[in-house]
């Protein structure tokens, strides 16, 4: 080959390789740009405080069913509702009565989240509870969490109930057919707010 030859067709590989690589690299940005709503604390979830260099007012307590926590030296303070950086400021404003220039980390470390974003499971769930809505979350991963459903469900005749717009909808879904025969057809997605009725098979 020709020595211009071969420098022009190195130049051009190297040009592809660099574009190829460049596109890979994009890639994880752009999905880590993907939006993602901040999580809200609510009642049930469990917060760990951290008052840095104050261990005495450091502690880890539940969001009472009022959506409340105590802590020391700050009692009835609104936790439901707020991002944990919300809380975080709220508790350091409740304690610079006490302590000069507080800083306050709040890591939630139990999941339930505010009523509204709960998915809750009634009926033949084998552990029927409710859970912390995740975003992308589908009928599988709900049906995961509660250990799928008992020897006397009606799967294929329960029912998702959702508000939408002030009205109660009724959504008839297929937990055997999803469960039992795999049909991947069956598994929607699950919005927040939704309750999943799995009622009894009368045989």
């Amino acid at each position: 080959m020709h020595p211009l030859l071969r420098i022009a067709a190195t130049a051009w590989l190297t040009l592809v390789l660099l574009a190829g690589c460049a596109h890979r690299a994009a890639l994880p940005q752009e999905e880590l740009s993907a939006p993602l709503g901040d999580y809200l604390i609510g009642a049930g979830d469990v917060v760990n405080i951290n008052v840095w260099r104050n261990p005495e007012v450091s502690v880890s307590v539940p969001v009472r069913p009022d959506g409340k926590i105590t802590t020391p030296l700050v009692e009835d303070l609104q936790a439901a509702g707020k991002t944990s950086t919300q809380l975080a400021r709220d508790i350091e404003k409740a304690l610079e009565k006490y302590i000069q220039q507080p800083m306050a980390t709040v890591i939630v470390t139990s999941f339930v989240g505010p009523y509204n974003q709960q998915i809750r499971v009634i009926g033949q769930a084998a552990k029927p509870q409710a859970l912390a809505y995740r975003q992308g979350m589908s009928l599988m991963d709900v049906l995961i969490a509660v250990g799928g459903i008992t020897d006397f469900a009606a799967g294929n005749k329960a029912q998702i109930i959702r508000t939408v717009q002030g009205s109660r909808q009724s959504l008839p879904v297929r937990l055997q057919d999803l469960l039992r025969d795999g049909d991947i057809s069956a598994n929607v997605a699950v919005q927040p707010g939704d309750v999943l009725v799995i009622p009894e098979s009368w045989f």
